[in-house]
């Protein structure tokens, strides 16, 4: 197959730079493990999460490979470690945006700044700590995400469109906040009915694929774990 003239080739951007080629599975959903998603009410949710002091450690190695390997499974395109229990401040997304190009990465230690000025965007917007539901939720579209990496390394990545949505979405998640909390109440009790009826199909989905891949699925309770 071969590109016409004036079309562009999508490109991947592993913490915003330009890298080809690039595994259709990242390489470090590859290396990790399954792990259960936080719910809504658990507290770890609701919490800020701890600054990462030490760097490059083979505990922060495997917390980043094993949320690729979790957010992968369950079909995200971003993931916060108090999503899988751990309340530091490190987030994982991979994501294609409106334009087809695929972002991936890792951020320790996010400071976000959302770009007052950008355009207002109400789109349909899930948590994968609230599994199966889908509510409007209007957002800046434009953001900036300062940290570092795993090693320590810096980190600047300047976001437009569902991309700063997601870095919205997650660097929110680190100081205790869910997209949850900024929807109305009749929004919050949609969500949750969505939630009660969707929520046993989204965790066998997540099992069947865990399984595909031939990673060990992650056990839940029959119930919510945070409670209804």
């Amino acid at each position: 197959m071969a590109w016409s003239f004036g079309r562009r080739r999508p490109t991947t951007y592993l913490l915003g730079e330009a890298v080809d080629p690039y595994p259709a599975q990242a390489p470090e959903a590859r290396r990790g493990r399954v792990r259960r998603i936080t719910e809504i009410g658990e507290p770890v949710l609701h919490a800020p999460a701890r600054t990462v002091e030490t760097f490059s450690t083979p505990e922060l190695a495997a917390l980043v490979d094993d949320m690729f390997a979790t957010m992968e499974v369950a079909q995200g395109v971003g993931l916060a470690a108090p999503q899988v229990g751990v309340d530091l401040r490190v987030f994982v997304y991979d994501l294609t945006d409106e334009r087809g190009d695929r972002h991936v990465g890792h951020v320790v230690n996010p400071s976000l700044e959302i770009d007052d000025t950008a355009e207002l965007i109400t789109e349909e917007e899930g948590c994968l700590s609230v599994p199966g539901a889908y509510v409007p939720l209007a957002r800046r579209s434009g953001a900036t995400i300062r940290g570092v990496d795993q090693h320590g390394g810096p980190v600047q990545l300047e976001a437009t469109g569902f991309l700063a949505r997601c870095f919205v979405h997650e660097a929110q998640h680190l100081d205790g906040t869910l997209y949850w909390d900024h929807l109305s109440k009749a929004d919050q009790r949609d969500a949750l009915r969505q939630r009660d009826e969707e929520r046993p199909e989204v965790l066998a989905t997540r099992r069947e694929i865990a399984i595909e891949l031939d990673k060990t699925p992650a056990d839940y309770p029959p119930e919510p774990a945070g409670g209804r």
